[in-house]
């Protein structure tokens, strides 16, 4: 692959001299956006450097081979040659994924969702610990979270919980989390020790930008509603909560968490943008169906994909047959153990 340096150092600076701006830096949307292309162009950078040094040793070493008797040093230059050639296709490999991705979603940042299925109370529980495990997983790796939307109950548990997180590369790392976790455990609700089977469901979408999907005013009904729940005296006396409605795709959003209709519109809008734009590369992602088998799975909401099993302390994901344990490292947070191999297989197919 030829890279021009030249033209990666001027981005770099063009894009320095954009983030310095007072309407850049007053537009979190927009310095997000930058700051990802700015960290994205210093990578490649890097990345484009360390294969130049790779390449430079590798050629020095193959030179001492080709000339070298001594049978000692033979061999540990034939093991140097060995590890360069690893390290060197590994790091064209970061770089080739970075400059062609396979998925041109992968860049962006995500809009999770995530609703209680069947159980009961303890569904909800579990969707809790999804979501702390997916806040912690984010936190390691340095994404930012930000709930939109949630429905708590009594026990802290979520009927339902939406959140958007921002990082490089967020959707790379999350859009295999797509489906049913099942939970085999005993409930802290359950007094006679047996072992019950819950589900909740996640659904993870790429964020649309104005850019990936235009939606004409016309096709939008608007509603206003008093907030219910948590919230001080405001809430039930106001109509700051907000229902939209896409009426040719039949999509509705609804948000309260805020004070303002404003921004409940705001995150509304936000939160069906992506689902329209999720539905639509649903529909694409089907007639490639037919022609291909996806493996590790469709990502549709209403596949079983992973299984959760406490009493054996077992963690299984039906896609790829992975099996591991620690799930106590797992729910804390350690997920690349779960993650890598899945794209992995993706790369096979």
């Amino acid at each position: 692959m030829i890279i021009n340096i030249q033209t990666i150092k001027d981005k770099i600076s063009q894009l320095e001299t954009e983030m310095q701006k007072a309407d850049v830096v007053a537009d979190p949307k927009q310095m997000s956006k930058l700051g990802r292309e700015y960290n994205e162009s210093k990578e490649i950078l890097a990345l484009s450097d360390g294969i130049d040094r790779l390449k430079k040793e590798l050629t020095e070493s193959q030179e001492i081979l080709a000339t070298e008797k001594n049978k000692e040093m033979i061999e540990l230059t034939t093991e140097e040659v060995k590890n360069l050639d690893k390290q060197l296709a590994e790091e064209s490999e970061k770089l080739e994924d970075i400059l062609h991705p396979q998925d041109p979603n992968d860049k962006k940042n995500i809009i999770l969702e995530i609703r209680a299925g069947t159980g009961g109370d303890e569904s909800a529980l579990f969707a809790a610990d999804l979501f702390r495990m997916y806040s912690r997983f984010a936190e390691s790796m340095n994404f930012k979270i930000n709930i939109l939307s949630q429905n708590q109950n009594e026990l802290g548990g979520f009927k339902e919980i939406i959140a958007e997180i921002n990082g490089d590369g967020v959707y790379k790392y999350f859009k295999f989390e797509s489906g049913v976790h099942r939970v085999q455990r005993v409930p802290e609700t359950e007094k006679s020790g047996r072992v019950h089977t819950s589900a909740a469901t996640v659904a993870v979408m790429p964020e649309a930008e104005e850019v990936d999907l235009e939606i004409v005013p016309n096709d939008l009904r608007i509603d206003t509603f008093c907030a219910s729940g948590n919230g001080g005296q405001s809430v039930n006396t106001t109509y700051s909560a907000v229902r939209i409605t896409h009426l040719p795709t039949n999509t509705v959003v609804s948000c309260q968490d805020e004070k303002s209709q404003t921004q409940n519109r705001l995150k509304a809008m936000q939160i069906l943008r992506s689902r329209i734009l999720a539905n639509l590369e649903a529909q694409k992602h089907a007639k490639e169906a037919d022609i291909r088998k996806n493996q590790i799975g469709s990502g549709d909401r209403s596949e079983k994909i992973r299984t959760y099993n406490f009493p054996q302390d077992r963690l299984t994901d039906h896609r790829i047959k992975l099996t591991l344990h620690n799930l106590d490292k797992i729910l804390a947070g350690e997920l690349l153990p779960v993650i890598t191999p899945l794209q992995e297989a993706a790369k096979q197919n």
